[in-house]
């Protein structure tokens, strides 16, 4: 079965507010707007989507009526310094401070208004120890 497109749903008590912050802070704008579910799309990026649900909507089965959680989002930048002060003047929570990681991320991580983490992250060269564990396409350069 081939797959045509692929993204993430997150369910909250709020979705008004939830797409207001990813239009704010993430450049997304809405492709359908319902008041219990919005699909965006960031500009400029077709196949970046997400989409936003009503945790409580009679289309989800009973046993998943919870708003999302242990979920982390991450979003790859060209200029990950630049987000992060964008973050910081904005008032966002920074549970992450901006950081290089040896195993190929300079990156900080934020979370939206549910508590669902965004890991904002520039790719980097990995430590000698991480490069033999990336496969040779996907080795950052």
């Amino acid at each position: 079965m081939p797959i045509t497109s692929y993204y993430p749903v997150v369910l909250t008590r709020d979705v008004a507010g939830t797409v207001a912050f990813y239009r704010t802070h993430f450049a997304f704008r809405p492709l359908f707007e319902a008041h219990w579910y919005v699909h965006l799309q960031m500009d400029g990026h077709p196949d970046v989507n997400l989409a936003v649900l009503s945790f409580d909507h009679e289309t989800i089965p009973e046993a998943g009526r919870e708003p999302t959680r242990g979920l982390i989002l991450n979003f790859e930048v060209d200029d990950v310094d630049e987000r992060y002060a964008q973050a910081s003047r904005s008032g966002l929570p920074i549970l992450l401070p901006l950081r290089d990681e040896p195993f190929g991320q300079r990156h900080f991580i934020t979370a939206d208004p549910n508590g669902v983490l965004l890991d904002v992250i520039k790719p980097i060269p990995p430590s000698g120890e991480f490069a033999a564990q990336y496969s040779e396409e996907a080795l950052p350069g």
